[in-house]
């Protein structure tokens, strides 16, 4: 892996962290991450869509606020608050916004793809 010494602070601190633009309608803060796993809050509105893809990453990820009709593999289910799901790596999957709310977001191994915009900025 190219990012051997990647890692954010021990402390993640939101007014201290910068959201960025993930979509439409779609915004995401890094928490923390290594090599190994990483954490993101993203920020949904109403009618945001997050389009089915599928990456080699095991991903699980919480409910925040709103209520989210996600697919994974072809099965869909309306979740709100408190709610959460697991997606095994390279298995398709989406989400719908249908009220706005808050999605924690926890990959592993770290999403590459996220980490390039990361030190992009920088």
């Amino acid at each position: 892996m190219k990012y051997q010494k990647i890692m954010t602070d021990h402390f993640f601190k939101t007014e201290e962290t910068e959201w960025e633009k993930a979509g439409e309608g779609i915004t995401r803060q890094f928490v923390g991450y290594d090599t190994q796993i990483m954490m993101v809050k993203v920020k949904f509105e109403t009618g945001a869509i997050g389009y089915i893809h599928d990456h080699f990453h095991s991903q699980t990820t919480y409910v925040v606020s709103g209520k989210f009709r996600v697919t994974i593999d072809g099965k869909e289910q309306l979740l709100q608050t408190g709610d959460g799901f697991y997606i095994p790596p390279n298995v398709p999957h989406g989400a719908v916004c249908e009220e706005a709310g808050m999605l924690i977001d926890v990959f592993s191994p770290v999403r590459e793809d996220f980490i390039d915009v990361v030190l992009n900025k920088k």
